[in-house]
């Protein structure tokens, strides 16, 4: 059976919005617009997601945290930058009971201004640094734009947020570097391609000295940013009297760094692996990496389960998370259907030949191809197909990405492109802001900046394709959500 991916590819959105509600991952009709409720399956995935990154993050001394959920007034204002790019789209808790408090506290819409004054009494010295702390909670924000499941929410319930505090600019640049590299291992185990863009001066994160991002395109061909770095500088430092004894016994504000993920991590995921079908799981966040279908035959049922029951208890043997649906009251083909939709991503069918012949038959969830193996070989070939799905996804996935990003000559061409379903470019810019926003202007489409893995081939001269003056930088601009 071939894998199809015409609804993928052309009616992205509406495919999008038929996996969530009906592949168990989040219920998203709770009375309260922008919020919604991880089911089991789609916590699982949740679940398996994060202790990848978790574990990512304590490998470099990370230490994981949990900070309160309201801010008050007084602290989100200190740093006047910050709070001007979120007092729009902050929630204000006002009142206790029937009392009106006298500070209004904010719940958190992000925690730079949560943890200053507590790192204000933790660090006195040179001797108390670098201190690299992150915490997985809930984040508030007030969007006005259309909400969307698990891409644009009011409640961001998977916000990983990194925070490091150094004695130099140099060990901040160092930190910042970390984290790039963090992020890439991340999104490399999950199958996520990923774009690497220094984000322009006029969009970078409020507070922020710059900040580096990660993109993804999805099946639309739109953008969607996955994961943020920014250099804080001293910034939040000097806003919040956070200060410490240098080596040579002056004291200077500290040096700060912080980047983060959400659940946009996990809308990626499905949408860049996904087909017609359904979710295509990659083996290590999948809730169940087999499931065990039995094929009944008269006269043969005894045979057929206890084969199931045997092939269940090897799978489990080896620590693979496995399941087997008995359900009488749906046919085979009913249960393919199920469990494809869910992602699994091995099938294990089993029926009366398969009893004589010693073998069990293999389905891949993401080519549907279908393997014939004996019994004696079943459980490494499990393995081996898990290995071979997350190689194939892996590349699949890139070379959509590759096909979907266009090297522009001009203004007119991207213009042009766009009219194809091209919508991520690559120019030549001569780096000047002006430059920039014209180009926002003229085509409609937002910069991402910078390509930090990329640089301008220094063989022939370059334009500026707004102003025709000499380009020093490539810039990205692209569709994005």
């Amino acid at each position: 059976m071939k894998v199809k991916r015409d609804k993928w590819l052309n009616q992205f959105s509406e495919w999008y919005q038929y996996i969530i509600e009906n592949a168990g991952l989040i219920d998203y009709r709770y009375p309260i617009k922008g919020c919604g409720v991880w089911l089991p399956y789609g916590f699982k995935i949740r679940k398996n997601v994060l202790s990848i990154i978790r574990r990512l993050l304590d490998e470099t001394g990370h230490e994981e945290v949990l900070f309160p959920l309201m801010i008050t007034s007084e602290m989100l204002s200190k740093e006047s930058e910050h709070v001007k790019s979120f007092e729009n789209q902050v929630f204000w808790v006002t009142h206790a009971g029937e009392k009106e408090l006298n500070e209004k506290l904010a719940l958190r819409p992000t925690s730079e201004t949560a943890i200053a004054p507590m790192l204000k009494l933790w660090v006195r010295s040179h001797a108390d640094l670098p201190k690299k702390i992150y915490q997985i909670v809930s984040v508030f924000r007030y969007e006005t734009k259309a909400t969307r499941p698990l891409i644009r929410m009011r409640e961001i319930t998977t916000f990983k947020e990194a925070h490091t505090f150094h004695e130099s600019l140099e060990d901040a640049e160092r930190q910042i570097n970390e984290a790039v590299e963090i992020y890439k291992k991340f999104f490399d185990s999950l199958g996520i391609p990923y774009l690497i863009s220094k984000r322009p001066e006029w969009d970078k994160f409020a507070g922020a000295s710059y900040s580096i991002a990660f993109d993804t395109i999805l099946p639309d061909g739109r953008t969607l940013q996955i994961g943020t770095i920014h250099n804080l500088n001293q910034n939040f430092s000097k806003a919040f009297e956070i200060t410490f004894e240098k080596r040579d016994g002056t004291r200077d504000f500290v040096w700060q760094t912080c980047y983060g993920i959400s659940e946009r991590v996990i809308a990626s995921l499905i949408a860049v692996h996904g087909d017609d079908h359904g979710l295509v799981l990659p083996p290590k966040v999948a809730p169940i990496q087999v499931v065990i279908i039995p094929i009944p035959y008269k006269g043969y049922e005894e045979d057929v389960n206890r084969k199931c029951i045997n092939a269940r208890d090897q799978l489990k043997n080896a620590n693979i998370r496995v399941v087997e649906d008995f359900r009488e009251k749906l046919t085979p083909g009913s249960k393919f259907f199920e469990w494809e939709l869910k992602g699994v991503p091995v099938r294990v069918e089993i029926g009366p030949q398969d009893v004589k012949n010693k073998t069990v038959t293999l389905v891949r969830r993401d080519t549907l191809e279908r393997i014939i193996v004996g019994d004696n070989v079943f459980v490494e070939n499990v393995l081996k197909i898990f290995d071979d799905i997350e190689e194939n996804l892996r590349r699949r996935a890139l070379e959509f990405q590759l096909s979907r990003v266009y090297r522009a000559k001009s203004v007119e061409e991207i213009i042009g492109m766009l009219s194809k379903g091209i919508f991520v470019f690559e120019v030549e810019w001569c780096g000047k802001d002006e430059c920039g926003l014209m180009l926002e202007e003229k085509t409609n489409l937002n910069v991402l900046g910078i390509p930090i893995d990329k640089s301008l081939d220094d063989k022939e001269e370059k334009r500026c394709i707004v102003c025709g003056e000499k380009a020093k930088l490539m810039i990205r601009l692209a569709k994005s959500y």
